[in-house]
């Protein structure tokens, strides 16, 4: 139907534009169910800050507002997994779809966006994952391209002086939506680089 209703459109405009179909991944059930989805969707964009409280099982504004900060103070979460994905719950959800999706479909485009696509440690967990590219606000840009940049040339960012100074300048950064790509290539994972805001 989506299909006709482009072809329809391009034919009374007299305009010819390519375009994919896809979805987000925003619930575990989209991750879990992800090579059937794979079946229609030619990219995934996974929503991480949904998929984060839904895999969690509570609200951010809540979870933020009443006791996350303590159980990252008292060691029950390493970091907080609003700002530092969630490698260990989240992260596989995203693998197991990633795996699964591009098994049905070879050529899935895969991406991030959200908070995460601007926070170094989580493009770091994307590229490994082989996606292709990440999305964040336009104030996070900098630091996404940097993030990807490094982990494109193997440079270890634990080791840099300084090496968490960019926590304090993603926590003064807002959030909009804009596109910017700059077009990094890794052929290790397969992976463009690109950053998306």
């Amino acid at each position: 139907r989506l299909v006709r209703i482009a072809k329809t459109i391009m034919e009374e405009k007299k305009i010819n534009f390519s375009y994919k179909f896809g979805t987000m991944i925003e619930i575990p059930r989209a991750a879990v169910t992800a090579a059937e989805i794979a079946e229609y969707a030619e990219f995934f964009s996974f929503g991480t800050n949904d998929l984060t409280q839904m895999t969690f099982g509570y609200s951010r504004d809540d979870a933020e507002r009443n006791f996350l900060v303590q159980y990252v103070a008292e060691g029950i979460l390493p970091k907080n997994p609003f700002q530092t994905l969630d490698r260990a719950g989240v992260g596989k959800l995203m693998q197991m779809a990633v795996n699964d999706g591009r098994a049905t479909r070879p050529d899935l485009e895969v991406g991030i966006c959200g908070e995460h696509g601007g926070e170094p440690a989580s493009v770091e967990f994307c590229h490994s994952l082989g996606f292709n590219y990440v999305s964040c606000s336009p104030f996070r840009v900098p630091i996404a391209r940097l993030a990807a940049a490094q982990d494109n040339i193997g440079i270890d960012r634990t080791r840099l002086v300084g090496g968490d100074r960019c926590a304090v300048a993603r926590q003064r950064q807002g959030t909009a939506g804009q596109r910017v790509v700059g077009g990094l290539e890794r052929e290790r994972h397969g992976f463009n680089g690109y950053i998306q805001a």
